[in-house]
């Protein structure tokens, strides 16, 4: 789970009073369960010492390093700064929490100090534009930093921690160092370390979950919006009719949306090239729209549910609207990967794995 999933219990945790500690994957190699970014949050009780009001949120391994993760939260919150720690299976301690197949990962566990700084990242992570958490070694809160401008610009956090406005004004090298590893973190996803005159920093990257728009609220739909968030969508579902979109058939739904998917309503709720489209309806007077709309928005992945005969006839609607050829081509349909489907659960299963293809970059490979 990213910071963005376990930001608001480490909230909660700080206005109870309690002493919350955040473990981040820095690095992993081998069979490592969790990717680099993945963050586990521990909230203990007052004391630190107590497991009776212990409480845990998000992952970094499934489960196999988490309670030496736990002692080690322990000894952060005695005084110590963050601590950078190595499991794997080569190391006796490794073998001992079962960390399988060969994997190692690198963990950052620190404690989570200063609400008001947390708040401020919390609240820019919430903004949902792409961010750089950057954290001292040598302890301290951490600040966000945007790169949306022509240097790093503290959005959230402490500046005063952060080696940014006047200690980068005063060296050049180390700003432009910044600047270059911190578009490097949020190019590559990947966390990364830094040393800027013999000081430390972690780089970690906060990207916005994805966009999923669903347009048809049918049962591929329920199960798409229980299976997308996990993997990191954030679901909006379409549908003008009442019967279908309701929050009752869709708990887990971020947005539900009932009204015509029409171009304008879509660029309101956000629809643009980031986004992830699939039309399912299997009506035109609804799929139809949705996918003009998503098109002219150029989003990242436009799918539709149907045939190869209905497409067929999808594509000829769509010429009939004036819409290119070459725009056409980019719709995904028959949508999903090639694995046999069938039934709601299965096609579900198989659009999802196209979509993370896409994310990856491997798109059209079953």
């Amino acid at each position: 789970m990213s910071l963005e999933a376990v930001i608001e219990p480490l909230l909660g945790w700080l206005a109870e009073g309690r002493r919350p500690v955040l473990a981040t994957v820095i690095e992993t190699w081998g069979s490592s369960p969790r990717p680099a970014g993945s963050c586990l949050a521990i909230g203990y009780g007052g004391d630190g010492e107590a497991d009776a009001d212990l409480t845990l949120a998000g992952s970094v391994s499934g489960g196999c390093v988490e309670p030496a993760l736990v002692e080690l939260g322990r000894e952060i919150l005695a005084g110590q700064p963050p601590r950078l720690v190595d499991y794997g299976v080569r190391d006796a301690d490794a073998r001992a929490l079962g960390l399988s197949c060969g994997g190692r990962l690198q963990v950052l566990v620190q404690a989570v100090q200063g609400r008001a700084a947390w708040q401020a990242i919390a609240a820019s992570l919430a903004a949902g534009e792409p961010r750089v958490l950057v954290q001292s070694l040598a302890g301290g809160a951490p600040s966000l930093v945007a790169l949306d401008a022509a240097a790093p610009r503290c959005v959230g956090g402490q500046p005063e921690e952060v080696p940014e406005s006047a200690e980068l004004d005063r060296d050049p090298i180390a700003s432009a160092a910044l600047h270059a590893a911190a578009r490097a973190c949020l190019r590559e996803a990947r966390p990364r370390l830094l040393t800027l005159d013999g000081r430390s920093w972690a780089l970690l990257p906060q990207l916005p979950s994805d966009r999923l728009f669903l347009v048809g609220a049918g049962h591929i739909a329920q199960v798409l919006t229980r299976l997308a968030a996990p993997l990191g969508f954030r679901s909006t579902v379409i549908d003008p009719r009442a019967a279908f979109a309701s929050a009752e058939r869709f708990p887990e739904a971020e947005a539900l949306i009932l009204a015509w998917p029409e171009s304008a309503a879509l660029a309101r709720l956000g629809l643009g090239r980031a986004s992830y489209l699939v039309a399912l309806a299997h009506d035109p007077k609804i799929d139809d729209p949705a996918l003009v709309a998503a098109l002219a928005a150029e989003a990242r992945y436009v799918g539709a549910l149907g045939s190869r005969r209905s497409h067929a006839e999808r594509v000829e609607r769509l010429r009939a609207r004036g819409i290119a050829r070459a725009d056409i081509e980019r719709i995904h349909a028959p949508v999903g990967l090639d694995i046999g489907a069938s039934g709601a659960a299965e096609i579900a299963l198989s659009i999802l794995a196209e979509l993370v293809a896409e994310r990856r970059g491997r798109p059209g490979r079953g």
